[in-house]
């Protein structure tokens, strides 16, 4: 395989940030090793990465790393001076733009896995509205610069024009120039994510030596995304993982797509309030009496069918995907066990999987910033070209093969 100097040091330096997001932390020399380069080259890159903020140096006692790769070459108790990722100074600004409500968070590379997020607002109904409110956000952050605005938003995303072509539930950001409206306030790159690959990439983070899977994620909306060979599955039409909207026969609810039957409007927790609603008689029902109600009766005649219905759909995804396990976001798991394992029990049902192995249905919490912090990794650490990807591949499988 030739590579030009150039992208051989760009690929080696991305080789050495993954391997290191993986590890946690880890020595200069295990680094080297664990790729097959030279000492010098690790170390080289390392230095830089070091001088530019990405990577910090901290002392870490053995016995108490998380590395068990550093524990088997170390002495217990012995300090070591190994590499992690910053979790200093905020080197990007996280933005979420959900239905209901817009939260920001000023993150680290090395940030936790777990969503913590510095100020959130009412998401309002028009692009100036929202920009005001950013506008007074701003001013309430301790930091002003950052390396780039990572934005997690709904609904179909043009990534490289920066816009939403399609949100059924927030139209009014469709065709907006997100971006350009977000460089008003902060000066610099700014990167739109689809709001469910956010949530892929930030379990894959937490998870990354984990099954692919099929991430399935219920809130203000339903939607999925793929992880397939270690990696995020895109496509060129961004409409990948968009299950919440497959019709559901006999579900006659009109849908903010413009579609009627959605299973969106049924698992959704809209969706969901207005089941429960109605085997109440239409009585008024917030989401504690929902919980409440379940944790006493557990799968009741009103939700099975929800569950049921969702069941068929993510199994339907997993027979045509070949995957076997499933990861749930979002509110189902703020509901009793009891609805998970049910859920679980019904795409097994369906899933053709099911009649030779295990199908894995596991609950997880959403990790929204640990996926924008690896888009920002990704795209503005040591971004590559699209063209370049392929021969990135074709890079890893070289040194995995020797």
């Amino acid at each position: 395989m030739v590579v030009i100097p150039s992208r051989m040091g760009k690929l080696n330096k991305r080789a050495l940030l993954g391997h290191l997001q993986r590890l946690g932390a880890a020595s200069r020399a295990d680094l080297a090793k664990s790729l097959g380069m030279s000492q010098p080259t690790a170390g080289k890159i390392v230095d830089e990465l070091l001088e530019s903020g990405v990577f910090e140096e901290v002392e870490m006692v053995v016995n108490g790393a998380k590395s068990s790769a550093a524990k088997a070459r170390l002495k217990v108790g012995r300090p070591a001076r190994m590499i992690r990722l910053n979790q200093g100074q905020p080197r990007f600004l996280g933005i979420q733009l959900g239905v209901r409500e817009t939260t920001l968070a000023q993150l680290p590379v090395g940030g936790g896995r777990e969503d913590r997020w510095d100020h959130r607002f009412a998401t309002p109904d028009s692009g100036a509205a929202w920009l005001k409110q950013l506008r007074q956000a701003a001013g309430l952050l301790a930091q002003r610069q950052f390396w780039g605005v990572l934005v997690s938003v709904p609904g179909l995303v043009d990534v490289r024009q920066g816009s939403v072509i399609y949100s059924p539930n927030l139209h009014w950001t469709e065709r907006l120039d997100l971006s350009a409206l977000i460089r008003k306030v902060w000066d610099g790159p700014v990167i739109l994510v689809q709001e469910e690959h956010a949530l892929a990439l930030g379990h894959q983070a937490a998870d990354p030596e984990g099954e692919d899977f099929l991430l399935a994620d219920f809130g203000d909306g339903v939607g999925g995304a793929v992880v397939v060979a270690g990696k995020l599955f895109v496509h060129l039409l961004p409409i990948s993982g968009e299950f919440g909207h497959t019709p559901i026969f006999g579900n006659d609810r009109a849908c903010g797509c413009g579609a009627v039957g959605c299973l969106e409007t049924l698992a959704s927790t809209r969706g969901l309030l207005q089941s429960f609603a109605a085997q109440n008689l239409g009585a008024r029902c917030a989401w504690p009496a929902l919980v409440e109600s379940v944790t006493a009766r557990g799968v009741a005649p009103w939700l099975a069918p929800v569950l049921d219905a969702t069941a068929r759909v993510i199994a339907g995804a997993l027979n045509v995907l070949g995957l076997r396990r499933v990861v749930i976001t979002g509110t189902f798991n703020e509901l009793p066990p009891v609805v998970l394992a049910y859920l679980a029990k019904s795409i097994c049902r369906g899933a053709l999987w099911a009649r030779f192995g295990e199908v894995k249905v596991e609950g997880a919490p959403r990790r929204r910033t640990a996926g924008l912090v690896a888009v920002g990794l990704d795209h503005l650490v040591v971004p590559v070209h699209e063209t370049e990807r392929s021969q990135e591949s074709l890079f890893r499988a070289h040194r995995l093969h020797g």
